[in-house]
């Protein structure tokens, strides 16, 4: 079933059974006050939009029963998989790994690295721990993939410059069609959303193409056409 969504740079055209909605990094650390995020001393409030974007797409997507991947930027306890250049980068008040308000800073298993309550996971939806700005670098996303047999990625989170951009650039590389969903992701800087929505769909889709939440709503629930 082929559905066609009114997207910029031109309609997204998408195998509706071949499909799968991924929400990156809907965790508590980038999200809440007493997160990594806001102890780089951004402003979480800019974040919010976001969650109510996300929520709506997972409902829409539960009701349709199609493939929900849910990513935590999260490392091992001990610390293996974060390279020293990366935990040491810049002057935070809390690095990766310190223990924190809500645990140890984007550890595994702590509250912290939590999705947050209007995203939840249910139990049939994956959820995938990644060591990396992008989904596919150091975890199994590309095997499920594969083994869903999913060719096309409606993707959503944050933060939209960091890792929701390198997963669509990682995902384009390999092959998916990405469509980005304008509502349903954020950064702490405004300009730097907008300025990587334009990057995404510059010189016809070179990365992929952005849309609103309406119309991926609308053309998933009135397909255009179906396979023969």
């Amino acid at each position: 079933m082929f559905v066609e969504i009114d997207a910029r740079p031109f309609p997204y055209l998408m195998d509706a059974e071949r499909a799968a909605l991924i929400l990156i990094d809907m965790q508590r650390d980038f999200l809440e006050a007493d997160g990594f995020g806001a102890s780089l001393g951004n402003d979480v409030t800019m974040l919010r939009p976001a969650i109510i974007g996300c929520a709506r797409l997972l409902t829409l997507f539960r009701s349709l029963h199609m493939p929900i991947i849910h990513t935590r930027e999260a490392h091992r306890p001990d610390l293996g998989d974060c390279p020293p250049a990366k935990r040491s980068r810049g002057d935070p008040i809390l690095r990766i790994g310190d223990a924190g308000p809500m645990g140890r800073i984007l550890i595994s298993g702590e509250l912290g690295t939590e999705i947050v309550p209007e995203c939840c996971p249910i139990s049939d939806e994956i959820v995938l721990d990644k060591p990396g700005k992008g989904a596919f670098f150091g975890t199994k996303l590309g095997e499920i993939l594969t083994a869903f047999d999913i060719s096309h990625l409606i993707i959503a989170g944050v933060t939209t410059e960091v890792c929701v951009q390198t997963t669509m650039r990682e995902a384009n590389d390999r092959g998916y069609e990405c469509l980005l969903v304008e509502e349903a992701t954020e950064s702490y800087f405004p300009e730097f959303k907008q300025a990587t929505l334009a990057m995404i769909r510059a010189q016809n889709a070179i990365v992929g193409w952005t849309a609103s939440i309406k119309d991926v709503e609308r053309a998933l629930q009135t397909p255009c056409r179906r396979l023969s």
